[in-house]
């Protein structure tokens, strides 16, 4: 009787619905306009998650929004989007932008790998998770004919965005060619257990097999390839600008990408937000932020070798020692070459892993405590083997305040 006590018990908490709003309950604008909240009833829906400052969302709570990116500011990681015309829209907010910014533990992905901002080309069509923008944020209506915003508008805070590359690699399924027509340049296409559809082809799209280039006479049915899209739902289901044949060109261009923001990531420090301060012993937490590559974080206990002794003439330390720099919600720095300060590396532990977080938390001894080492702070972190750099100008806030 306790075993099926404790089954039902288990049973009933896993069905329990969760207690914000989530794309199940259908489209932003079903309910029409938004009750008082004094006036809601347990019949209502629920609102959707609004973010806690300090605290990683829970899963599933964000809005799935996909469009083409047509605008970008990799320097503030803001971005606008045209989102995806769909069937709960009228006609008149078809096409219309949405800006958003990412969010510090936002994540960006391309052909299958990490990425920044400015990796991603315009025009590139892309799938999106977004959370509500803060009470707080007055952004004034968009530069639109008659003022008109897309029911998304209120969504300006992105979680994650990544390619049709990405998105179908990551779900592990690949598009099936059913036909070709190079006379109408169409492609039609399924995907597992869907409907085909059709899609136009340029006569600048990029086929890649193997190692190499090919061109469009390569395209067969049945083949399975992954492609990239622009125009989506403009006149159809979308322009292909590029499609991997195989998984040599699928495999070869994520581990390019991977690369890429690798270096990315060296020059600019991993990023997290501070957990925990100890004023007198100055001891410093930071959980980072997830959506780099895991293999990174094995670098931050790895001693630098060309590290100059103490100036006293003691003993090297016992630990590895690395940099910590303050940063903006853009994660952007300050002047990371003059203004960070050295610390040892006390632990790296493994915390359970939450949507936006590493599951790497890294405590550290510092040499001197800076103001932006506070609980909820952002900061940047240069394990002991990067060398730090000075970063473009544009790419550093220091005499901007």
């Amino acid at each position: 009787m306790r075993i099926l006590f404790f089954f039902l018990t288990g049973f009933l908490l896993q069905a329990e619905p969760p207690k914000f709003r989530t794309d199940a309950d259908g489209p932003v604008n079903a309910d029409g306009k938004k009750k008082n909240p004094k006036d809601k009833t347990a019949a209502d829906k629920p609102d959707w998650f609004q973010l806690i400052e300090g605290q990683f969302p829970p899963e599933g709570s964000a809005h799935a929004v996909s469009g083409e990116l047509t605008s970008v500011d990799h320097l503030e990681r803001r971005f606008q989007i045209r989102v995806d015309r769909n069937d709960s829209q009228d006609r008149g907010v078809w096409d219309l932008p949405l800006s958003a910014t990412m969010l510090p533990y936002g994540s960006i992905w391309y052909q299958g790998a990490p990425a920044a901002l400015q990796d991603i080309p315009l025009g590139t069509h892309l799938h999106g998770l977004f959370y509500l923008a803060d009470p707080n944020d007055n952004s004034p209506l968009p530069d639109t004919p008659y003022k008109r915003k897309t029911p998304e508008f209120d969504f300006r805070r992105c979680f994650r965005i990544e390619d049709d590359f990405t998105f179908h690699a990551r779900q592990k399924k690949l598009w099936k060619i059913e036909s070709v027509d190079l006379s109408a340049m169409k492609l039609t296409a399924s995907l597992p257990g869907e409907t085909a559809k059709i899609f136009d082809l340029l006569s600048s799209t990029r086929v890649l097999e193997g190692k190499g280039f090919t061109d469009l006479k390569a395209l067969k049915p049945g083949q399975t390839v992954l492609f990239n899209l622009t125009w989506v739902t403009l006149y159809g289901h979308g322009r292909i600008t590029d499609v991997w044949m195989d998984e040599t060109a699928r495999t070869l261009v994520t581990a390019q990408q991977l690369e890429r923001h690798r270096n990315h990531i060296r020059e600019r420090g991993l990023a997290g937000w501070v957990t925990a301060v100890e004023d007198e012993p100055q001891h410093v937490s930071v959980v980072f932020f997830g959506g780099v590559d895991a293999k990174l974080f094995d670098e931050l206990t790895i001693k630098d070798p060309n590290a100059p002794p103490p100036k006293d003439g003691s003993l090297p330390p016992v630990e590895a020692r690395g940099g910590l720099a303050v940063a903006r919600e853009s994660l952007m720095t300050y002047d990371p070459v003059n203004d960070r300060k050295t610390g040892g590396v006390l632990e790296v532990k493994k915390i359970p892993v939450e949507p936006g977080g590493s599951g790497v938390q890294l405590k550290l001894k510092m040499d001197l405590m800076l103001e932006g080492y506070r609980p909820k702070g952002i900061v940047r972190f240069y394990p002991p083997t990067w060398k730090v750099n000075a970063l473009p100008r544009e790419e550093e806030f220091f005499g901007r305040e």
